[in-house]
């Protein structure tokens, strides 16, 4: 009787102890909510963590496509500055080229003005980039000599006529350019050599182009005393044999020599005239 009775208050203890707390489903279901809340914070952490990071992110491309397009704006203007150096020099380049053919027109002028020369044996042509008055060396001298022959007055006469004769080619300046044949000049000569002798005729030539104008013979009136042209434009050079128009300084045949023995007039182009006068062939 007495183990029953103690039987019974320990029953009632237990039940006593079991209604003061929680059941085990209680317990089990508190913490399957407590894990339920804990998963959540973990995952809001993450989810946190997540979200920084894509905004890091962003903010780095936002200030990549600000420098892009700092860059991009710095870019469009030098684009613009070099379209506009661009503009600038092609209007430069064209106005350049209407003055060349303004130019090239003017020296066309002028070889169709000196073309009329030809009748008398002159050619003009252009070389080395000049226009060059080509006088034979035959009409103008005997061989080995410097002094103009009755023929090459008379020639000279009527350049330095169709020259007076044209405003723009008496304000130009010329070069009396001598030239010789590749046949050496005999030691003990007056000259020296084919260069003395080159630039002696040279300055007959042009002597003769700047002295004064008269008639000196009255059975032809076209043989003068001198050109009448301006000095101070006029200068002279001589060239010996190292120039030629026809074969070789060391090998020429007859025929070459002959077109080598010349003296030319050759007019100087402005500085704004250096253009290439082949166009005008």
């Amino acid at each position: 009787m007495r183990k029953l009775w103690l039987w019974l208050c320990v029953a009632m203890v237990a039940l006593a102890l079991g209604g003061c707390g929680h059941t085990d489903e209680e317990m089990a279901t508190k913490q399957r909510e407590i894990d339920k809340l804990s998963a959540d914070l973990k995952a809001a952490k993450a989810q946190i963590a997540d979200d920084q990071a894509k905004f890091s992110e962003a903010s780095n491309s936002i200030e990549k496509m600000k420098e892009q397009l700092r860059a991009a704006g710095l870019g469009l203007e030098k684009s613009k500055e070099d379209a506009a150096r661009l503009a600038q020099a092609l209007a430069e380049y064209k106005q350049r080229a209407d003055q060349l053919a303004v130019i090239e027109q003017r020296f066309r002028e002028l070889r169709s003005k000196l073309d009329k020369l030809n009748a008398i044996g002159v050619k003009v042509v252009p070389r080395n980039n000049r226009l060059v008055i080509q006088l034979p060396g035959d009409i103008l001298f005997d061989s080995g000599k410097d002094e103009l022959k009755a023929s090459g007055k008379e020639v000279l006469g009527q350049v330095a006529e169709v020259i007076r004769g044209d405003k723009d080619l008496m304000n130009r300046y010329f070069l009396v350019a001598g030239h010789t044949d590749n046949v050496k000049y005999p030691p003990g000569g007056t000259f020296k050599d084919n260069w003395g002798l080159s630039l002696a005729r040279a300055r007959q030539v042009l002597l003769f182009l700047v002295g004064e104008a008269k008639a000196t013979d009255p059975k032809n009136p076209k043989v003068t005393s001198g050109g009448g042209l301006n000095p101070a434009r006029w200068a002279a050079a001589g060239y010996g044999e190292t120039d030629p128009v026809a074969g070789t300084a060391p090998q020429q045949s007859d025929d070459d020599r002959k077109k080598n023995r010349r003296v030319e007039l050759v007019v100087q182009p402005n500085v704004e005239e250096m253009l290439n006068l082949n166009n005008i062939r």
